[in-house]
């Protein structure tokens, strides 16, 4: 087989085809056409020289089919996968072909999954509708928070902090990816004491509430980890879904469906991947594989301090629901026929710069909020009402400073950080 088998722009994908949207940046001996060619061919059954092969085998080249400016699609016959096993599909389409001579820069923009595919993997448990039913939520964001500094405290200050979260109004109390099973703050110390607490904090406010404890370890360790979850009476594990891989994930999703708890995903690690515009992975595909292997809730950027405009922020929570049938030059139609997921918008958010959030993204979203609460000048209880005032206006669609008026937490956390968005 040779390059040239692997162009075919009159091609047709099939239903049952899965195809990748790639951004190509050929290296300077080579056409956007050769690029292209080499990025399907070695993502699928080609090499560098002549074969002559059966036309059985020829049958599941990939085939590069559309060609505009840098961008190009490519369709792989479905043959060429493994049932529930996303290493293996990754491997395929994301991985000797980033460190090709052909290309300088080679970026996977978007995938359009076939439903056989999907439906090969355990997807979403719960989704939006759910983890709503769960938390007793019904037409409000879902508000959580990780204590700051996010890593320190003993168990014991971690769960006195999100009883005073909690009694002011957050629905989660969140762990950070770097906190896990340190000797200041054990696993299980800490769910034992965090439900004590939220235990509590029920009984005072008469609303439910939950957390979001980070799980993340070997495979086997996070499923012994999520048995202590169910055990001590939590809804959730948190899982860091990079750094644990799609692997483990997998794993960690077959015991969560036994135990009944719903998936936080984590992106630490993503911006390694996506925030090189010309290279890499794009998040939307991390979101798609996430929810196409079954978490219920991942973080999609927030318009805060970490990077991501407007634009990425909005696919990337496309991503996570069946409203992405819509099209853009670096985006697929995909039709869903599983569960939408929560997206959770985060870093740097504080109550006054909810709204533009809520504006782009609507009301079916998680805010997590960390230094937004604990930083605010009345401490964590305060600033947790200071956050539910500024849903509520935004609710309510009232004025946000006018509110404040008359909302003396909310005029605090105004007074200190205002409309400005941390760097």
């Amino acid at each position: 087989m040779e390059y040239a088998d692997f162009i075919d722009l009159k091609y047709k994908p099939e239903k049952t085809d899965l195809v990748c949207l790639f951004k190509i940046t050929p290296a300077k001996k080579f056409s956007m056409k050769e690029a292209c060619a080499r990025v399907a061919s070695e993502s699928s059954n080609g090499t560098w020289t002549d074969l002559k092969v059966a036309e059985r085998i020829r049958k599941l080249g990939a085939k590069c089919f559309e060609i505009k400016g840098s961008f190009a699609k490519i369709a792989y016959p479905a043959e060429l996968f493994e049932d529930s096993n996303m290493p293996q599909i990754i491997s395929s389409i994301a991985g000797n072909i980033f460190g090709m001579k052909a290309v300088s820069g080679l970026r996977l923009e978007d995938v359009r999954w076939p439903e056989a595919i999907i439906k090969s993997f355990a997807n979403p448990q719960f989704g939006i509708e759910g983890i709503r039913k769960k938390m007793k939520i019904k037409d409000r964001p879902l508000i959580a928070t990780v204590p700051k500094p996010k890593v320190g405290y003993t168990s014991k200050e971690h769960a006195e902090i999100g009883f005073q979260a909690w009694t002011g109004g957050i629905d989660l109390l969140k762990d950070d990816e770097n906190l896990s099973s340190q000797k200041f703050n054990g696993f299980e110390q800490r769910v034992k004491l965090c439900m004590k607490q939220r235990d509590k904090a029920e009984k005072i406010t008469g609303e439910k509430k939950s957390c979001l404890l980070n799980i993340t370890a070997e495979t086997g360790v996070m499923i012994k980890r999520a048995k202590i979850l169910h055990d001590y009476g939590n809804e959730f594990a948190m899982v860091d879904i990079l750094t644990a891989g799609w692997a483990g994930l997998q794993s960690v999703r077959e015991a969560c469906s036994d135990l009944n708890l719903a998936i936080y995903a984590h992106r630490a690690f993503h911006a390694a991947f996506d925030r090189n515009p010309n290279h890499g992975v794009s998040m939307k595909v991390l979101v798609e594989i996430a929810r196409v292997i079954g978490v219920d809730a991942i973080h999609i950027g927030g318009l805060g301090k970490l990077a991501g405009d407007k634009s990425e922020v909005y696919e990337n929570w496309l991503k996570s629901s069946n409203n992405s049938n819509k099209t853009s030059k670096d985006m697929l139609e995909q039709k869903w026929s599983i569960k939408n997921i929560f997206g959770s918008s985060s870093g740097g958010l504080h109550p006054g710069i909810l709204k533009p959030v809520f504006d782009l993204l609507g009301k079916d979203i998680i805010v997590q909020i960390g230094g937004g609460v604990h930083g605010h000048p009345g401490g964590t209880y305060k600033g947790a009402v200071a956050v539910r005032q500024s849903i509520d206006a935004y609710l309510e669609n009232k004025n946000i400073t006018d509110y404040s008026k008359n909302h003396p937490e909310l005029k605090q956390a105004l007074d200190k950080w205002g409309f400005e968005t941390p760097e």
